[in-house]
């Protein structure tokens, strides 16, 4: 999309800025409506975004009638638009909430509950394996197995292309409420498998410590469970959203989950 055509949709058609009055739909079909569009109402279906730049520079397209589109400036992305890891954010809400005093080291380490050697990680990849196992000499270490990501639906035979995923990430936590739990709790949070997925280390990398409005998995058929469970984790540990966040994440689960 040309540096023209942003400030055409930016300065001539204006958003307002309330999230739930001025949602942009993308449609199944990859066009983006907003209320300027003739069809806008009629779509039921769709991916959320708060504002028509955000939705074309995911890939989207202006429909036939709005004045964008007629206007002759052809609304095809910026071509790194195009290329951009999937899925990019959905909603501006405020991602900048920070809490002093994070290190990783407070959550502890991964333990061995039951003493047979095996720490949290390699229970989990035994428990997730789909096949048979195998382990390092000392049966401590879980070598091969075969696991299915669910975050991008690859299935995986090598532990060491894994990562043990803490679906709500541990800096997220201690920025809403994990900065003021004991050491324990903090542990036990980290250890929790309900908060746990064997997923591609790569698409763990690219997830960060970023919740569900600013990123979802690339797997569609998984979303609405990542955010089912997501929630289900913040309210499990008293955990809690941004005003922002809960108004985004509420638009999520209703449109991705139906």
């Amino acid at each position: 999309m040309s540096r023209w055509l942003c400030v055409f949709l930016l300065v001539c058609l204006p958003l307002e800025g309330t999230l739930a009055e001025e949602l942009v739909k993308r449609s199944n079909s990859g066009i983006c409506h907003d209320r300027q569009s003739p069809y806008y109402e009629r779509t039921k279906n769709f991916r959320p975004f708060n504002d028509l730049v955000a939705c074309l520079e995911s890939g989207g397209r202006l429909p036939k009638g709005h004045p964008g589109y007629q206007s002759g400036v052809s609304p095809t992305p910026r071509p790194e638009a195009q290329i951009r890891p999937q899925p990019s954010p959905l909603f501006r809400a405020s991602s900048s909430l920070q809490v002093s005093g994070y290190d990783r080291s407070q959550f502890g380490q991964w333990i061995d509950e039951d003493g047979d050697c095996l720490n949290t990680r390699h229970e989990l990849l035994l428990k997730l394996s789909t096949s048979t196992i195998e382990t390092d000499g000392n049966r401590c270490l879980v070598r091969r197995g075969r696991w299915n990501d669910p975050y991008t639906g690859k299935i995986f035979y090598e532990s060491r292309q894994m990562d043990i995923d803490h679906l709500v990430p541990l800096k997220w936590a201690w920025d809403r409420g994990a900065d003021s739990w004991s050491r324990e709790k903090r542990i036990a949070f980290a250890n929790d498998e309900s908060n746990l997925f064997a997923v591609e280390a790569s698409i763990n990398r690219q997830k960060g410590a970023l919740g569900p409005v600013h990123w979802l998995p690339p797997n569609e058929a998984f979303r609405c469970q990542y955010i089912l469970r997501f929630t289900r984790i913040v309210k499990k540990y008293d955990l809690h959203f941004t005003p922002d966040e809960s108004t985004a994440v509420g638009v999520l689960r209703k449109n991705v989950c139906g």
